[in-house]
C-alpha cells in the first residue's frame, strides 16, 4: 500500500467528513492474472486519499484457462481492503461517512477499522458504454467522484486501458506508477 503523504498531514489536521471507497480491476501481464486496485477518494474534490494493489483469481470463462495455465491464484483483495481502511482511520472524522458499493465483504471490514462512522452502501449501476465501466448510465451517480477518478486513471495510465499493448509486468511497477500519478492527480488535476 502507498499512502499519499502530503495529503495525509492535511487530513490529520482537517479530518475528512466523507470518503468513497471501492476497487478498480486491471491485470498483470494477461487477463488470466487479474489485479484489484482499491481506492479511497474524497468526494467533491476527487483527491486520491489511499490505495492498494492486490492479486485476485480470474472470474468467468477465464477462470478455467487461468488455473490450467498459471495454477490457483490467491485472492488477496481482503488484505488490500484492510490496508486502505486502516489507513483511513486517522484521516476520517469519527462522525464521518464512508460510501461504497454493495460488496458483501465491506460492512464487516468497515466496522472493524472505522467503528462509529456511517457506512452508506449504494447499488452499483451498469457502465455507460463499452469500455466506460466507471461512468454509469444512472442519472445520478452517488459515487461519481470515485467513478470519475477511476475513469481518469484508465484514461491517463496506459497500462489501465481496457485494450492496450501496455500491460503491467510486475505489481510493484503498477504500485509505483499509481503513486506517481496520485501525487500529480492530487496536485494538478483536482481543486
Amino acid at each position: 500500500m502507498k499512502k499519499i503523504r502530503a495529503s495525509a498531514r492535511h487530513y490529520e489536521q482537517n479530518p475528512l467528513k466523507e470518503v468513497e471507497f471501492d476497487d478498480l480491476e486491471t491485470f498483470e501481464h494477461t487477463k488470466c492474472k487479474p489485479l484489484s486496485v482499491v481506492l479511497a477518494v474524497e468526494p467533491g474534490r476527487r483527491k486520491i486519499i489511499n490505495f492498494a494493489v492486490s492479486k485476485m483469481p480470474a472470474k468467468g470463462p477465464l477462470s478455467k484457462i487461468s488455473r490450467k495455465k498459471y495454477g490457483p491464484r490467491r485472492d488477496e483483495r481482503k488484505q488490500g481492503w484492510n490496508e486502505v481502511l486502516s489507513g483511513l482511520a486517522p484521516l476520517l472524522s469519527p462522525t464521518g461517512v464512508l460510501r461504497s458499493d454493495d460488496n458483501p465483504h465491506y460492512p464487516k471490514l468497515v466496522k472493524k477499522h472505522l467503528p462509529g462512522i456511517t457506512h452508506q452502501r449504494v447499488k452499483g449501476g451498469r457502465g455507460a458504454s463499452t469500455g466506460q465501466g466507471e461512468l454509469k448510465k444512472l442519472r445520478y451517480d452517488p459515487m461519481f467522484s470515485l467513478n470519475h477518478t477511476c475513469a481518469m486513471l484508465r484514461a491517463n495510465l496506459s497500462r489501465l486501458f481496457r485494450k492496450t499493448w501496455n500491460t503491467t509486468k510486475k505489481i510493484q511497477g503498477l504500485v509505483d506508477h499509481l503513486a506517481i500519478y496520485a501525487v500529480y492527480h492530487n496536485r494538478n488535476l483536482t481543486p
